[in-house]
């Protein structure tokens, strides 16, 4: 099981600590760093710098939203940093939820998300490959364009520049059943936004048929502490925000998961707590159960031991999200 550091979007500004943190990450032999975005920074930005400022670890995006761009505006994103990164790029996709697709980047919610998703994945596979002009009579994704409100006079068109991967990694955050299971289809890996290595059974049939090199990749919160429940605030206040903020109640993907998970009571408790400006009070409803068993938090040799639990399973990449790099650091010596 390969590590990488997970760092999110920012916060009011960009964290002045990162690029040291990924520079100890790679010393440390982390595979990869991962950026996020919602409606603040951009996902792809920051993995330049971190590629100007190393040699090695490998460049996610963890996701890059497809409402942001266009299936050809993300595969020009992919192709060039590419080739400034020396061919690190791992892309990194996801569809995002109704309430960020239609109110920040004002484009409607696709009607038929797989279709969506396929059609995107499709587009930017036929830039990669280079093998002709890219041509997609799509649903959602039409190369060359032909809506009624068009001049018809698109043309079809390939990359001017050369890709320098055909093949450069595909992943795509996915939490529903039916999506999980195109994702092992059409993609290199998945990005699974909560993993419990004691819940697998959860994802079993979405993921009966896995290629050998597919990418199962987990992000998790770790924290080497003392104090067990002090650790898991961090974890509490981040899941009380995705499953009570980040959606409305009625289509929440998040808590949908969380739902499916076994704890659909505690789920929808959330939602209201958060709908209703209890914010403190969401955050404290997020069972600790449930936090503890998505993180990696405590004592080291704790750790160590849940640390084994997420290597027995089908993950392949454990992306650990930490700004601490003594935490960083543990993780490493005892997964090496």
């Amino acid at each position: 099981m390969r590590l990488g550091i997970a760092l999110g979007y920012w916060g009011r500004g960009p964290h002045p600590d990162h690029l040291q943190l990924v520079r100890d990450a790679e010393e440390l032999g982390y595979d990869s760093v991962w950026t996020s975005e919602s409606w603040g920074s951009d996902a792809f930005t920051p993995l330049t710098w971190f590629a100007a400022h190393t040699s090695r670890i490998r460049l996610g995006t963890a996701i890059a939203q497809m409402a942001a761009r266009s299936p050809t505006t993300t595969a020009m994103h992919a192709l060039t940093l590419d080739h400034l990164s020396g061919g690190r790029v791992l892309l990194g996709l996801g569809l995002s939820g109704p309430q960020v697709v239609e109110g920040w980047y004002g484009r409607p919610f696709p009607t038929s998300p797989l279709t969506a998703t396929r059609e995107y994945v499709d587009v930017v596979r036929q830039v990669l490959r280079r093998e002709g002009p890219v041509e997609v009579d799509g649903r959602f994704h039409a190369h060359p364009y032909r809506g009624d409100d068009g001049t018809g006079l698109g043309k079809a068109l390939k990359p001017i520049t050369h890709p320098l991967r055909a093949d450069l990694p595909i992943l795509l955050g996915a939490e529903g059943p039916k999506n999980i299971a195109q994702t092992t289809r059409i993609a290199d890996g998945w990005l699974p936004l909560y993993w419990s290595p004691t819940r697998t059974d959860v994802y079993e049939a979405s993921l009966s048929d896995l290629r050998d090199d597919f990418m199962i990749a987990p992000m998790a919160r770790a924290t080497v502490c003392d104090d067990v429940g002090e650790g898991l605030l961090p974890v509490k206040a981040m899941l009380g925000f995705y499953i009570g903020g980040m959606g409305h109640a009625s289509r929440n993907f998040h808590a949908d998961l969380m739902a499916r998970m076994g704890y659909e009571e505690e789920a929808r408790r959330i939602q209201e707590l958060f709908a209703e400006g209890r914010r403190e009070e969401a955050v404290l409803a997020v069972p600790d159960a449930f936090a503890d068993e998505i993180s990696l938090v405590g004592p080291r040799q704790r750790i160590a031991e849940r640390l084994e639990l997420w290597r027995k399973g089908p993950v392949t990449d454990l992306l650990v999200l930490s700004p601490d790099p003594h935490t960083l650091r543990v993780l490493a010596e005892l997964n090496s």
